[in-house]
């Protein structure tokens, strides 16, 4: 089981019908796909294996491989006709219920007569295309010095092959042509080379040197050396004289740097930047709250997480019906006497993380507290991007029926993020492998495997190492500080 794939109780609400699952009623609505428009993404993805584009159909509309199988069986047992001419709007976890076995068994039998069909027209018309055997005729123009034409020729019958559904691969045998040149020529043919540019001619309505002196003289002198361009401008007219346009005027003072704020305005002193490094787990934890949607529009639960951003390891979750100091206070509790004690807590400034209860808590416990600058949300990113990985994952509700529903799927996804999510920024370790120290063990497996292999095929590796991707790194940071000399750790 992946974080991708996490089964969940249905929720107490219908699904039937699009929700506004965001704090504010004015922010974007979560993604529905109704059944006519999975019918449509069907037709296209099956369009798009044909010319082995698959993938990249997928990845262009935000849809993973499970939705098209899934899909594929409720359009083979004709659940998905039925809900597109009814104009009902279900999703994957009400329609699939439906499924009796005779559809099921209806499902595999249509699909498995497409597949024949579909094999029978591609070799009906690679024979068809095929007949007057491209390959010698391709080769003898070739030898009597009409390689251009055999090459357009050849070209040709790749062309027809693709067009009649055939694969790049199938096609590119059956012309005697090679893939990749074939492709080469595709693009050039879309994207043809551009020109050379010509020298620009100069405008002509381009001020002379003359004018663009007399108009920052102007601007400098006596009389309107204190005034903005817009005044200038405006007396000027007044007494008949056009020099240029204000937005020129700027454009020569900017030009001359002498475009500067000149009034008494008073200024907020600049916000000092947090600057956290952790070199093991343990030393810096980060936590924030999201809302997460309940049974009724407006209604909400608050999930409180603490992540450790060396490991990624989330060491605590718990989900409540508000937000609250002391709420946080009791959560910081549990998790320090599960886990630890960390030397630093990174929070952004809501009320919870700058109550008076939490900063009481971690100054007994001479934890030192870090906050966020204000409307920065990249000072806390550990939090917002686990957050992100919650609520983007497939199997993530619109709504949750009810706060047990909630506290039941966070502990479920928690316990699968922990355990089983091979993070990008770990070298695909688990958080729990980094957090518990068994990263080292799990390169050493690793390693030995791939020392297998090299010793076996070494001409395939040009360095015999773990490939970068699939290295811990050594410190993690909120935004990083300066560096001291080579061999010296950051300072904090």
């Amino acid at each position: 089981m992946s974080i991708t794939t996490l089964k969940q109780p249905a929720p107490d609400v219908s699904e039937n019908r699009i929700m506004d699952s965001s704090p504010r009623s004015d922010q974007p609505r979560r993604r529905t796909i109704s059944p006519a428009q999975k019918l449509a993404y069907l037709e296209g993805y099956e369009q798009a294996i044909q010319t082995s584009e698959g993938g990249s159909y997928l990845r262009a509309n935000g849809i993973y491989s499970s939705h098209i199988a899934e899909w594929r069986k409720l359009r083979n047992a004709g659940i998905l006709d039925e809900h597109a001419t009814t104009g009902q709007c279900g999703t994957p976890r009400t329609t699939k219920s439906k499924l009796t076995k005779e559809q099921a068994e209806i499902a595999r039998l249509k699909k498995e007569l497409a597949a024949r069909d579909a094999k029978l027209a591609t070799t009906q018309t690679a024979l068809d295309i095929m007949g007057k055997a491209p390959r010698a005729l391709g080769a003898d123009l070739e030898e009597r010095g009409f390689r251009i034409d055999s090459r357009a020729f050849m070209k040709n019958v790749f062309d027809q092959l693709i067009e009649s559904g055939i694969s790049t691969r199938r096609a590119s045998s059956l012309a005697g042509v090679s893939r990749a040149t074939m492709a080469r020529h595709k693009r050039a043919e879309r994207f043809p080379p551009k020109p050379v540019d010509a020298p620009r001619p100069a405008p002509a309505n381009k001020l002379t040197e003359a004018e663009e002196a007399l108009i920052l003289e102007t601007l400098n002198s006596d009389r309107f050396v204190d005034q903005a361009p817009e005044q200038i401008y405006a007396v000027l007219l007044s007494e008949g004289t056009y020099l240029c346009s204000v937005a020129s005027m700027y454009r020569l003072l900017r030009r001359e740097k002498q475009v500067a704020e000149r009034r008494r305005q008073a200024r907020h002193p600049a916000r000092k930047v947090p600057e956290l490094v952790a070199y093991q787990p343990g030393e810096v934890f980060s936590w924030d709250i999201t809302k997460l949607a309940g049974p009724r529009k407006g209604t909400y639960f608050d999930a409180y997480v603490m992540i450790d951003i060396y490991s990624r390891y989330v060491v605590g979750c718990q989900v409540h019906l508000r937000e609250s100091g002391a709420l946080a206070e009791a959560f910081m509790k549990q998790v320090f006497a599960q886990d630890q004690v960390p030397q630093v807590v990174h929070a952004d400034r809501g009320t919870s993380m700058t109550s008076k209860p939490v900063a009481s808590l971690l100054s007994d416990l001479d934890v030192l507290r870090s906050h966020s600058r204000p409307k920065v949300s990249n000072d806390n990113p550990y939090s917002e991007s686990w957050f992100k990985t919650l609520k983007y994952m497939p199997a993530f509700p619109e709504r949750f029926g009810s706060l047990e529903h909630a506290r039941d799927f966070m502990d479920r996804f928690v316990h699968a993020y922990n355990t089983e999510h091979r993070h990008s920024g770990l070298g695909f370790h688990t958080p729990a492998d980094v957090h518990f120290g068994m990263a080292g063990h799990v390169d050493d497996q690793r390693l030995t495997a791939l020392e297998k292999a090299w010793a076996e095929h070494p001409e395939r590796f040009g360095k015999n190492r773990l490939p970068k991707k699939m290295l811990l790194p050594e410190v993690a940071w909120i935004n990083e500080p300066i560096k001291q000399e080579d061999g010296e750790k950051m300072l904090v």
